[in-house]
């Protein structure tokens, strides 16, 4: 597997072993190969885990809808009784 920036234990190399620059190509596909070495390490959730974290997601949307609902409700409430005023009977 490749070394990459996040799990080396070097450090950050010093000024005197100067690398030589690698061409486009030669970046490119170390690129691509460190991307498949991240890719690796990602677990893909259980069946569990996606309906707890779908409840989680639905609950939430569904808590900021009503927050919304309340502000927009009371916003125009305060519009409606500044530029409209209260009705006379």
């Amino acid at each position: 597997m490749t070394e990459t920036a996040a799990s080396s234990s070097q450090g950050r190399p010093s000024p005197e072993t100067k690398q030589p620059k690698r061409n486009v190509f030669a970046r490119i596909v170390l690129f691509v190969r460190q991307v498949i070495g991240e890719l690796r390490k990602v677990v893909t959730p259980t069946r569990g885990q996606w309906l707890n974290y779908t409840a989680v997601v639905l609950v939430f949307v569904v808590i900021m809808m009503l927050i919304v609902t309340g502000l927009d409700f009371v916003f125009f409430s305060a519009a409606k009784w500044v530029f409209v005023g209260t009705p006379t009977q």
